[in-house]
């Protein structure tokens, strides 16, 4: 979860910066309300009068009500990805993930779990305490070990798809735990010595695991 508006901006042209910011807007005005009265409380329709737009446009950009709230996670689906496509040279795929995750602790980034701000807490509040929500996520998981797939690549397609899986996973369960022990009162900064050496005991398992493979 982050501040962007899905993926990377550089190379948009003008419509689709546009069509960007429209599903940020709906998105964020529908989270409001959701935090506000409770995602079951709030209807389509009020999304819809909240955005000024009305509720065909609304489904033209998000399908499914959950949507809307899940819509923070679009910039991440191909993260893991575009991590692996774009490392340096000699770089292992499983030494660039473990990278980023360290750096996406080290600037508290919601999609590590690591981050005590008011409003992200708050959005994992309703995340967590929503089942649909939670059902709906996985769908997001499981385009994000698609993309993981394609990227590792090579010929041994089950194997990338092991991975991927494994990967993904790794990274899910790891922001959870640092989810959970912010929200059980702990402070980021306490929290980050022990979130690094649970990374780093992480992706040691997935290294001695994958390693024949990746």
């Amino acid at each position: 979860m982050s501040g962007g508006t899905g993926g990377s901006g550089g190379g948009m042209g003008l419509r689709e910066r546009k069509k960007q910011r429209t599903y940020r807007a709906i998105s964020d005005a529908a989270i409001g309300l959701f935090l506000a009265k409770g995602f079951d409380k709030v209807s389509v329709a009020e999304v819809a009068a909240a955005a000024e737009i009305s509720k065909p446009t609304l489904f033209r950009y998000f399908p499914a009500k959950e949507d809307l709230a899940l819509h923070r996670f679009a910039d991440h689906e191909d993260e893991a990805a575009r991590v692996v496509s774009g490392r340096p040279a000699g770089l292992s795929p499983l030494d660039a993930l473990h990278r980023h995750f360290l750096a996406g602790l080290e600037r508290r980034d919601p999609v590590s779990g690591l981050s005590d701000e008011p409003a992200v807490l708050a959005f994992h509040r309703l995340l967590y305490g929503t089942p649909s929500l939670v059902a709906r996520l996985l769908a997001y998981v499981t385009r994000s070990e698609e993309a993981l797939t394609a990227a590792l690549g090579g010929p041994d397609r089950l194997g990338a798809r092991l991975a991927a899986g494994q990967i993904v996973a790794v990274q899910r369960i790891l922001a959870e735990e640092n989810w959970r022990r912010i929200e059980a009162g702990e402070d980021a900064d306490a929290v980050l010595p022990g979130a690094v050496a649970a990374a780093d005991l992480a992706f040691g398992q997935l290294r001695t695991g994958l390693a024949a493979h990746f």
